[in-house]
């Protein structure tokens, strides 16, 4: 089967720690040509024939500089979880070598404004985002919860009782809390597209999106 189109670009992925090693194994999936760069030597070894190619190196070092250069990538991801300064190296190197597409994981505040500051393109913070997601699960009330940084969120979570039997125009979810029903989900069946004469039943889950208040406010409704 020839490679999807949506997904060809060679990616480096430098640091293969359980974040880089997630990103690696699920764009090789996708398939892209992954050459994932590991310094521990033990742990390079133990992803070859996982990825494309792996590569024991020191991306923090000028010599990493010559290999991206030399490898021409659209795109960088930079996993490093151990170090700040290596991390921070490492991107200079992407941003210095001109890869058109760098993401790079922030450990803190402060690497992320570094990070920012000397050019790197996506900056992401999956810790503090897993624990922004996990504080608006833990009550029940949402199943998935999904923010983007202008506060407006797409979550799933189970109908209110109000909505119960009724089509979406009859209980005028968006004109009373808001937020948009999307879609909806019942046990064994395919997802579907939200539509004025949609009925809810108490089997379905809500796909919502809207304003986080909003949402948050559209779910606290028993």
């Amino acid at each position: 089967m020839g490679r999807n189109r949506l997904f060809e670009d060679d990616v480096i992925v430098i640091g293969l720690g359980r974040f880089g090693s997630a990103v690696a194994l699920e764009l090789t999936r996708l398939g892209h040509r992954v050459i994932a760069v590991e310094r521990d030597n033990a742990i390079a070894e133990s992803y070859v024939n996982k990825v494309a190619k792996v590569v024991h190196a020191d991306m923090a070092q000028s010599t990493g500089l010559e290999m991206i250069r030399a490898a021409q990538p659209k795109i960088a991801i930079v996993g490093i979880g151990s170090s700040v300064e290596s991390s921070v190296l490492a991107a200079a190197n992407l941003v210095d070598a001109g890869v058109p597409s760098i993401w790079a994981k922030a450990l803190s505040p402060e690497h992320k404004r570094i990070l920012d500051r000397i050019g790197v393109h996506h900056v992401i913070s999956p810790e503090a985002d897993s624990g922004r997601r996990v504080a608006h699960l833990v009550n029940g009330k949402l199943l998935d919860y999904i923010e983007f940084d202008d506060g407006f969120a797409i979550v799933k979570l189970k109908p209110p009782s109000e909505t119960v039997g009724f089509t979406l125009e009859q209980s005028s979810i968006r004109r009373k809390y808001g937020v948009t029903v999307v879609g909806v989900k019942a046990p064994g069946e395919d997802f579907t597209y939200a539509v004025p004469q949609t009925k809810i039943s108490a089997h379905h889950m809500l796909i919502v999106s809207g304003p986080v208040e909003l949402i948050e406010r559209f779910a606290a409704r028993p």
